[in-house]
C-alpha cells in the first residue's frame, strides 16, 4: 500500500536537496577548475545554476497565480542573464546564495505542522459495539446509526449518541468551555468529543463518526484556515521596492555602456541576498529564543504576526481561570457548623471520583479538618451521593437532590449566590445542613500576563467564552477586561474573531476543541499546550508550552524585537547592495566580483541577525 505521507515529506526534503546539489556543483566546479577542467567545471556550474532556476521559476509562477511577486524575482533574472552570457560561475554563485536561503526559510517555518487529520487523535480510533449482548472492538468508521456502545470512565464519546442508561457525567469543557461537569439523563443526546466522569454507560448511535460533533469542529477549522488571508513575507514587502530600483539600474547601465555584462554585475549584486538569508535567520533566532521561553512558535510568519498583535481574544476556562472548581464559601443552616459541614460532606467525597469532591476534599484538609472513612456510599452519577460518616447519615449533591432526601417541610434557607456560582448542596441525618459555593478560579498569572499585553501595545483585551455569560463577565471584571462574550459556540469565537480582524491584528488563546476553529482564523493562534487538547494545539501557529500565560506577552516582545533586527539587517543589507550596484553599473565590478561581494555583504548582515538570539 502506497505511504501517503511520502509526498509531503519529499516536498518538505525539497529544498535541502536543492542546496546541497547547488553547492556540490559549485564546490565541484571549483576542484574542476583546479584540476585544469574548466569546460567541465563551467558545465558544473550550468547544472547548478539551471537546476535552481527551474524551481525557481516553478515557485514564481505559482506565486502569481496566488496574486503575490517578490524576492524571488530578482534572483531569477540574475540567474537567467547569467546563464545566457555565459557567465556560468556568477549564475551559480547566486544560485547556491538562492538554494541556501530556501533551506533557511524552510527550517524556520519548521515541520510542526501536520495533516489536519491528526485533530481526530483526540478521540478513540475504535469503540466497543454490542453484538447481541457481547462486546466487539469495532473501528469508530465502522459505526451505524443505531448501533449500541459501550464507554467507560475516562473514554471520549467517539459519535454523537443518545443515552441508554439512566445517568451518566459528562466533562464538556474542551467542547463548551463549560468549566463544570454536566449530568445527563436517559434519553439526553451526547456529543462526540465529550469525556465521560462518571460510571460507563451505554450508548445509541444517532451519526455516523463523519457526522459528528467533533468532525464538524475539524471542518470548521480547516474552512477558518484557507479563509485567511496568509502573511506577506518581510523579504517580499522590501523587495518589491527593490525590484523596480534595479531594473531601473541594471537597463540603464546597459543602454549607457553598450555592455550586457554590466547589466548582469548589477543585477547579481542587487540579488536581495539580505532579504533571502538575512530575514530567515533572524526569524529563526526568534523562534529559538521562543522556544527556550517555553513558546514553540510554528512558523516564520507566526513570529512576524506576535510582533504586529494588536487585540487579543482568551477562552476563559483552562486559559485565564485553572478549569479546578474550588470552594470558595460555605454557608452552613442554623444548629450546624462550618466545619461540620464541610468536614462531613469532604469525608463522604472521598468516596467519589467527581472533580468537585476533589475540592472539597482539598478545601477539608486545607482547613486540616479531620476526615472520616465513609461506609455505605451509595452514589447516583449525575445527581449526587450518600453514606454514612462517623455515625451521621451524610447525602450531597443537587439542591433538589438532596432536598428529596430531607424529612417532609424541610429546606434550605434562601441565599443570596453570585452568578455563576456552582453549589453542593448538604444534608445531614434528614436535615439540611449548608451549602458549599465553588467558583473555577482566576489563575495567578493571569493579571500579570494582561499587564504584559498592554504595556507591550495590546489596545484591546476581549474574553470569549463558551461558559454562561454571567460566569464569564464575573471572570472578565475581575480581570479589568475591555469587552466579553459568553455562551458562545465554536462558530460564534469563529464570528467573533473575524469581527475583531476588522480592527486590528487578533491573537486568539485558547486550549480547548471548541477554541481550534477560532484558533485557526485569527491571525495568530495560540494554544495552551501543557494541558490543552490536542485539536486546539494543531489548529494553533503557537503552542505554550509552558503552563504560563506570562510567556505569551514576552513571546510578543521577542518576536518585535526579530522583526526590527531582520528590518535593520535587512535595510543595511539593501543599502550595500545598492552601492555595489553603482559600482557595477560603470564597471568597476564584474559579475563574479560582485557575486563574491555580495557574500561578504551576506556574512555581515547574517552576524547582525543571529543578535536575535541573546537579549
Amino acid at each position: 500500500m502506497p505511504n501517503p505521507l511520502q509526498p509531503a515529506r519529499l516536498r518538505e526534503s525539497l529544498p535541502l536537496l536543492l542546496a546541497a546539489f547547488a553547492f556540490f556543483c559549485l564546490a565541484g566546479g571549483g576542484v574542476l577548475v583546479a584540476t585544469a577542467r574548466p569546460d567541465l567545471a563551467a558545465q558544473a556550474w550550468f547544472a547548478s545554476a539551471a537546476v535552481v532556476l527551474v524551481v525557481l521559476v516553478i515557485d514564481i509562477v505559482k506565486a502569481l497565480f496566488k496574486g503575490r511577486m517578490g524576492v524571488d524575482v530578482i534572483a531569477a533574472l540574475s540567474i537567467s542573464v547569467g546563464l545566457a552570457l555565459g557567465e556560468n560561475l556568477a549564475a551559480a554563485i547566486v544560485a547556491v546564495m538562492y538554494a541556501g536561503g530556501q533551506l533557511l526559510e524552510s527550517f524556520a517555518e519548521g515541520r510542526a505542522r501536520r495533516d489536519m487529520t491528526a485533530l481526530l487523535g483526540r478521540v478513540s480510533r475504535s469503540a466497543m459495539r454490542y453484538r447481541g449482548e457481547t462486546l466487539e472492538s469495532v473501528p469508530i468508521e465502522a459505526l451505524k446509526p443505531q448501533d449500541r456502545i459501550l464507554l467507560r470512565k475516562g473514554e471520549v464519546v467517539p459519535v454523537d449518541g443518545r443515552l441508554l442508561t439512566s445517568s451518566g457525567v459528562l466533562d464538556l469543557s474542551a467542547l463548551t468551555g463549560e468549566s463544570m461537569p454536566v449530568a445527563v439523563r436517559l434519553g439526553t443526546e451526547v456529543p462526540s468529543g465529550a469525556t465521560v466522569l462518571g460510571d460507563a454507560f451505554e450508548l445509541l448511535v444517532l451519526r455516523e463518526s463523519k457526522e459528528s460533533t467533533y468532525a464538524g469542529i475539524v471542518r470548521l477549522v480547516e474552512q477558518a484556515q484557507v479563509s485567511r488571508a496568509p502573511m506577506a513575507r518581510l523579504a517580499d514587502r522590501y523587495a518589491l521596492f527593490f525590484l523596480g530600483v534595479t531594473l531601473l539600474i541594471a537597463g540603464g547601465a546597459w543602454w549607457w555602456s553598450g555592455e550586457a555584462t554590466r547589466a548582469l554585475a548589477v543585477l547579481v549584486v542587487a540579488t536581495p541576498c539580505p532579504l533571502i538569508l538575512a530575514v530567515p535567520v533572524a526569524v529563526i533566532a526568534g523562534m529559538s529564543r521562543a522556544a527556550s521561553h517555553g513558546v514553540l512558535v510554528k512558523t516564520a510568519g507566526a513570529l512576524e504576526g506576535l510582533a504586529a498583535v494588536t487585540i487579543v481574544v482568551l477562552d476563559k476556562t483552562g486559559t485565564v481561570t485553572s478549569a479546578r472548581p474550588e470552594v470558595s464559601a460555605v454557608r452552613a443552616e442554623p444548629g450546624f457548623t462550618v466545619e461540620q459541614v464541610l468536614g462531613l460532606a469532604a469525608s463522604l467525597d472521598q468516596a467519589s471520583g467527581h472533580v468537585a469532591a476533589e475540592a472539597l476534599v482539598r478545601a477539608a484538609s486545607a482547613r486540616q479538618l479531620p476526615l472520616t472513612l465513609p461506609q455505605d456510599v451509595v452514589e447516583d452519577a449525575g445527581r449526587g451521593l450518600s453514606g454514612r460518616v462517623g455515625g451521621h447519615l451524610v447525602v450531597l449533591g443537587g439542591s433538589g437532590y438532596v432536598r428529596s432526601t430531607l424529612a417532609d417541610g424541610e429546606g434550605f434557607a434562601r441565599l443570596e449566590l453570585d452568578g455563576g456560582t456552582a453549589v453542593v448542596a448538604v444534608g445531614i441525618d434528614g436535615r439540611p445542613a449548608g451549602l458549599i459555593l465553588l467558583s473555577d478560579p482566576i489563575r495567578e498569572d493571569a493579571g500579570a500576563a494582561i499587564a504584559a499585553f498592554r504595556a507591550g501595545g495590546v489596545r484591546q483585551i476581549v474574553m470569549a467564552s463558551g461558559d454562561r455569560t454571567d460566569v464569564a463577565e464575573k471572570a472578565s471584571a475581575a480581570l479589568g477586561l475591555d469587552a466579553v462574550a459568553g455562551d458562545l459556540t465554536p462558530e460564534g469565537k469563529v464570528e467573533l474573531i473575524g469581527r475583531e480582524r476588522k480592527a486590528g491584528v487578533v491573537m486568539m488563546v485558547g486550549d480547548g476543541v471548541n477554541d481550534a476553529p477560532a484558533l485557526a482564523l485569527a491571525d495568530v493562534g495560540v494554544a495552551i499546550g501543557a494541558r490543552g487538547s490536542a485539536a486546539s494545539s494543531e489548529a494553533a501557529d503557537v503552542v505554550l508550552l509552558a503552563d504560563d500565560l506570562g510567556k505569551l506577552p514576552l513571546a510578543c516582545k521577542i518576536a518585535r524585537r526579530s522583526r526590527d533586527i531582520a528590518r535593520q539587517s535587512a535595510v543595511a543589507g539593501l543599502v550595500l547592495s545598492g552601492g555595489a550596484m553603482v559600482l557595477a553599473a560603470f564597471g568597476y565590478l564584474q559579475p563574479v566580483q560582485g557575486a563574491l561581494l555580495q557574500e561578504v555583504i551576506d556574512v555581515a548582515v547574517i552576524l547582525n541577525a543571529l543578535r536575535a538570539l541573546r537579549g
